[in-house]
């Protein structure tokens, strides 16, 4: 299959996203109009003095800059400008399901109302299932280098919109804040319906795999790469179908792979992992979902059939409800039947 019909076939494919930051889609061009519309001056001269900052060496790196950048999100209406950002890329990649994380404490800490973030992301996701026919859930993720308390203090802000929330999660730094960190606060969330995922394994070690499918015992893993250092857990994962959410694209901007080539995904297929084609912070990391599969498809080759595998996992570890999960498998496989 040659690499134009291979673009085709992966565009029209019915796909979920599962691991997409939605602070993280914040483009230099949308960054520059928000700055300007709140008056806030940037560091930066131009949308080039922009991109070229986005030369990480590791994640922290990437977080310094990424923080900086949310400055700019003041309104409901900034909220939603930037959601519907995404779902416009989104949709012509052929996603027709997210699950977007955004984390409140960015925003909190400096003075912006959790209603305003959760408000404007909604309407965002409104207006994208209206206009665009793609559906969306939202997951609030804690900030793991902060303390246990002020993620508490954030699930009890959440606790008036929890119709609206599918889950709970954890990013930020990995290194130094395991997921133990929070079984507490993890506990709490899971007892209010919450669904639970976790970043965990992607520069941090195999341990923190562990522990959060043990003690956080999460509904899926965000990331997952440095489970395959250990055989035990690699087939704990495989036995319980625990889907990994993998951001490919990511794991090269941010040195966790020296070259796509040496990614794991082809590994992780043959091993029976659930893995699944995310985006992670696609503005930083240079490429959407659609560049992800491609890119990965042809640095460890990547089959027609394993497109369609990788689409059926993105549906099966969603939150969405039985009926339209086995509404969009039934999709992915009318398409994979008919091209």
């Amino acid at each position: 299959m040659t690499d134009t019909t291979l673009e085709a076939f992966a565009r029209g494919l019915p796909k979920a996203e599962l691991h997409m930051h939605i602070e993280g889609s914040l483009e230099p061009e949308l960054m520059f109009a928000l700055a300007e519309r709140n008056g806030i001056t940037l560091p930066y001269k131009s949308v080039e003095e922009i991109r070229a900052a986005y030369a990480f060496s590791n994640l922290q790196d990437f977080l310094d800059i990424y923080y900086q950048g949310a400055g700019v999100l003041i309104t409901r209406a900034d909220f939603r400008d930037l959601a519907l950002a995404y779902f416009e890329r989104l949709a012509a990649d052929g996603g027709v399901h997210a699950e977007i994380f955004f984390d409140p404490q960015t925003h909190t800490e400096r003075g912006v109302a959790f209603e305003t973030v959760i408000d404007g992301l909604l309407d965002g996701m409104a207006q994208a299932e209206e206009r665009l026919g793609v559906t969306s859930k939202l997951i609030l993720c804690f900030l793991r280098h902060l303390s246990e308390e002020s993620a508490f203090e954030t699930l009890e802000q959440a606790r008036p919109h929890l119709a609206k929330i599918a889950g709970v999660g954890l990013d930020s730094s990995e290194v130094g804040h395991p997921p133990a960190k929070f079984a507490r606060v993890f506990k709490a969330a899971r007892d209010l319906g919450l669904k639970i995922v976790a970043h965990a394994g992607e520069e941090g070690p195999p341990e923190y795999v562990w522990e959060a499918i043990d003690l956080v015992g999460v509904d899926r893993i965000d990331h997952g790469n440095r489970a395959l250092e250990d055989e035990a857990l690699t087939q704990r994962l495989v036995k319980d179908g625990t889907t990994l959410t993998v951001c490919p694209l990511s794991n090269l901007k941010l040195c966790v792979v020296p070259d796509l080539t040496a990614h794991p995904m082809r590994r992780m297929l043959d091993l029976g992992l659930k893995a699944t084609v995310n985006s992670d912070d696609p503005a930083y990391f240079g490429g959407y979902l659609l560049d992800n599969y491609l890119e990965t498809a042809k640095a460890v080759d990547l089959t027609r059939d394993d497109l369609v595998v990788l689409a059926r996992n993105s549906f099966e570890g969603s939150f969405l409800d039985e009926a339209e999960k086995a509404r969009r498998l039934a999709q992915v496989d009318a398409y994979a039947a008919g091209s």
